[in-house]
């Protein structure tokens, strides 16, 4: 479904609010590996937010999205602080890993697997 104008406003404005608390708090570098925020999905009610954190080099995938869900009503409660004068309501939090880096560099790894088999093979010239 098509996010309409408001709900990309909002995203955005999110996205920007969020990724700025997780620099302020530290959780942008955490154990040795990068975490930012590639995306935010808004409801049509603008009541929940999607937070989709895209995870570079972090062992622990899992743990870490799990803290980050554990902290999640400190950072609505930051958010709230930052942008009281601009929505009615705080939205709920949910955050999700995007593993779209992942599949763009299995997508790589693959490219190059069969350009490399490709140049491997001798080329058959039929003549006639």
């Amino acid at each position: 479904m098509e996010e309409n104008k408001r709900q990309k406003q909002v995203g955005q404005l999110l996205m920007e609010e969020l990724s700025d608390i997780f620099m302020r708090e530290g959780i942008n570098i955490i154990e040795g590996g990068m975490v930012s925020i590639s995306k935010v999905m808004v409801t049509p009610d603008l009541l929940e937010a999607r937070v989709y954190l895209s995870l570079f080099q972090v062992k622990d995938q899992t743990a870490l999205l799990l803290k980050i869900k554990e902290r999640g009503w400190e950072w609505r409660k930051l958010l709230g602080q930052r942008i009281k004068n601009q929505l009615r309501r705080v939205p709920e939090l949910v955050f999700y890993a995007d593993d779209t880096l992942d599949h763009v560099f299995k997508m790589d790894q693959l490219f190059k697997k069969i350009n490399e088999e490709r140049d491997a093979q001798p080329f058959n010239t039929n003549e006639a």
